[in-house]
């Protein structure tokens, strides 16, 4: 840069001031930038509120579990943030990273093989874009084809916006049965019927609708943009994952629904707070808390107890103890109690309960976690998704916590023969092996874990 850099304290009061006016971190990002003469790796560090040493930690996170990884520390992500081109690998880490695309990052010449992400909206007033090309047939391609083809589609119709009322309403009822059965039905199934509603709300935005118009269609396409970026999670999908769930945040930002751009952020915080960086889940939380300006909603109780859960998993206990108390008060202001239970952007009082038993079981408040958890297990229906056996995975860590290793694996084990083949999916089993890990050294070898290790390794369905 031609001017000398701020200090980060200018970088944090300018966060600050950004958080509270709703501005999204990628926006956060440009006005550091701007303002404090750092490069846009460095300001988009900065715009998470993440030191050195806490980025380089969730790189090495985040490349924990793969071959060949490269490796990070914070002296060689201050010289890429100072003017060194990282290596190829590790620049398409740090854009994983980021969920930024290597441009927004200030590094480029770059081959094609870095992973895309999601295009921009163009600023009002300006050209259309030349309309995409037709799509081939969608039983010519696979699933994971289709789900990327759909993404990038869906980031250019947001870049462009005449539909009666009647249409809106059978979009808004087609939306809404979807949302009842992505309660409790596979991932795996779910995405294709998620596509296919999609892209006919993708049809009809294809030009440029009236003000109004534009923001049920842009409504509409961040819900169902959130639920295929879940079920990929679910599925262990997690690059298409979290190109996903930034689309959807570009889809609620473009609505300018403040309640729907929140929620969209308090949902994709669950990806961190599954496969990491934890600070992710906290920042993506937190912003979806600032953004309700609080209101006693139920997304300002979602996002108070989402807060909770990753900063009880940080370590972080008075924090903790101080979100939960925030979700608690939110949840019995806004009426959620008395809502439907059968809307997966609902937030009723048994998904309360899972994320407190969560903070609960992290702070190792192992009785009240346990009382939780019974009480939420009440409150499921026959017919439901994976959220039982989340619970009990906690359960289970809880008999870790209290010293009893050998019942917690047979926890573990008979929750993950009770779940049908079609929902035992990565996010099912990352939660036993961390069961195991949970384990102190000296019983990892026992019989129980044997077991349990036995059961991991077995297809789903096979006993």
């Amino acid at each position: 840069m031609n001017r000398t850099s701020h200090r980060s304290s200018c970088a944090k009061q300018l966060r600050q001031e950004a958080l509270l006016r709703g501005e999204s971190v990628d926006g956060i990002a440009r006005i550091i930038h701007a303002h404090c003469s750092v490069s846009l790796l460095r300001a988009q560090r900065l715009a998470r509120g993440l030191t050195l040493k806490e980025a380089a930690d969730g790189l090495r996170a985040l490349s924990a579990e793969r071959e060949n990884a490269p490796r990070v520390d914070a002296d060689q992500l201050g010289h890429w943030e100072t003017g060194r081109h990282p290596r190829l690998a590790t620049l398409g880490l740090l854009c994983e990273y980021y969920n930024c695309t290597h441009e927004e990052l200030g590094l480029r010449n770059v081959t094609a093989s870095v992973p895309p992400s999601s295009a921009t909206l163009a600023p009002a007033g300006s050209p259309l874009p030349t309309p995409p090309p037709v799509r081939e047939p969608r039983t010519t391609s696979s699933l994971e084809q289709q789900v990327d083809e759909a993404r990038r589609s869906v980031d250019r119709t947001l870049a462009v916006g005449n539909v009666s009322t009647n249409q809106l309403d059978l979009l808004d009822e087609q939306v809404l049965w979807v949302r009842e059965q992505y309660v409790y039905t596979p991932p795996a199934s779910m995405i294709r019927i998620l596509l296919d509603h999609l892209y006919e709300v993708e049809d009809l935005a294809g030009h440029r609708q009236p003000a109004a118009v534009q923001v049920r269609l842009s409504e509409l396409t961040a819900m169902l943009a959130t639920l295929i970026a879940d079920a990929l999670m679910k599925l262990g999908d997690l690059p298409r994952s979290r190109s996903w769930y930034a689309t959807a945040r570009n889809a609620a930002d473009d609505s300018g629904n403040t309640e729907l751009r929140a929620r969209v952020r308090a949902q994709a915080a669950m990806l961190p707070f599954y496969y990491g960086p934890l600070q992710a889940a906290v920042a993506l939380s937190r912003e979806a808390r600032i953004l309700c300006r609080g209101r006693s909603s139920t997304t300002t109780a979602f996002a108070s107890a989402a807060e909770a859960r990753a900063l009880a998993k940080l370590g972080d206990a008075l924090g903790a103890q101080t979100a939960l108390r925030n979700a608690v008060a939110a949840f019995e202001h806004s009426g959620a109690s008395n809502q439907a239970d059968n809307d997966a952007f609902g937030f009723p009082e048994r998904r309360f309960l899972l994320y407190e038993s969560g903070t609960l079981t992290a702070l190792g408040r192992t009785s009240q976690a346990r009382r939780v958890q019974e009480t939420a297990l009440r409150l499921y229906p026959t017919k439901t998704g994976i959220d039982p056996a989340l619970l009990s995975f906690e359960a289970a860590l809880c008999l870790v916590h209290d010293g009893n290793p050998a019942e917690a694996c047979q926890q573990a084990g008979a929750t993950l023969l009770r779940i049908s083949p079609e929902h035992r999916t990565l996010i099912v089993e990352a939660r036993a092996y961390e069961v195991i890990g949970a384990l102190p050294s000296g019983a990892r070898s026992g019989r129980e874990v044997q077991e349990l290790r036995e059961i991991l390794a077995l297809p789903p369905g096979a006993m």
